[in-house]
């Protein structure tokens, strides 16, 4: 019988939770990077493009490590947010959150810029010539023509957080209850004598999570390309 144990269900309830504001907190600034990268002109894109990528391409453990320096307790950024704003990331699940959204971070701003590249500038303009102001433009315009990249990037982001690992464990340690999101409660089970049904069940949960992601971001990218088509 499938059950899974109190402390499999925290490590799936954490997992969620830190998916969910590591992708809620990457949504302006991976819109705003796609804005950039897709319409701006200036000296250094392609160096800005190349660190917002560095994530897929660096190791993750190294990324965690640069994280533990930033935004450790001792470090410049941690002691900023520890006591200015009360924010602690060091072995914490914020922690865990922002690592998960470092690391899927250029997977949404890609989603987000491919989609606002096909956009007809044309659209725009139009809209321009009838009085609209720029940023009117943008809302009614561009922001709904480019929703179906918008949702893939939220769905990428949302997905590879779930199954963030490298950088987490190196960052925020591997804490139940705490910072022991799935990924880590698997590694942890497969090493521990007897783990293995616990380790194929937390297994089977992921994969149906990471289905069922995809599956959402399919549909709603559909019904909103309907909409959009005026079906």
């Amino acid at each position: 019988m499938f059950h899974l144990s109190a402390d499999e269900i925290e490590a799936v309830r954490l997992s969620l939770r830190v998916a969910f504001w590591a992708m809620l907190w990457s949504l302006p600034f991976g819109l705003a990077a796609a804005l950039v990268l897709a319409r701006a002109r200036f000296w250094g894109k392609s160096l800005l493009d190349g660190a917002i990528h560095l994530p897929l391409v660096m190791p993750p453990v190294v990324t965690g490590y640069i994280l533990l320096l930033l935004f450790g307790r001792n470090g410049p950024l941690g002691r900023f947010f520890e006591d200015d704003l009360g924010i602690v990331f060091a072995f914490r699940w914020t922690g865990a959150a922002l690592a998960a959204a470092v690391t899927a971070f250029p997977l949404m701003v890609r989603a987000m810029r491919l989609s606002l590249e096909a956009v007809d500038r044309r659209l725009e303009e139009a809209a321009g010539t009838l009085g609209a102001r720029r940023v009117f433009v943008f809302l009614l315009v561009t922001l709904p023509l480019m929703m179906p990249g918008i949702i893939a990037g939220m769905v990428l982001s949302f997905a590879r957080s779930l199954g963030e690992f490298g950088a987490t464990i190196t960052f925020v340690s591997n804490i139940p209850g705490e910072t022991q999101t799935l990924p880590l409660a698997i590694y942890t089970l497969t090493q521990t004598p007897g783990g293995d049904p616990a380790a194929l069940r937390l297994t089977a949960v992921a994969v149906v999570l990471s289905m069922l992601a995809l599956l959402a971001s399919e549909m709603l990218a559909r019904q909103i390309g309907r909409r959009l088509a005026g079906d």
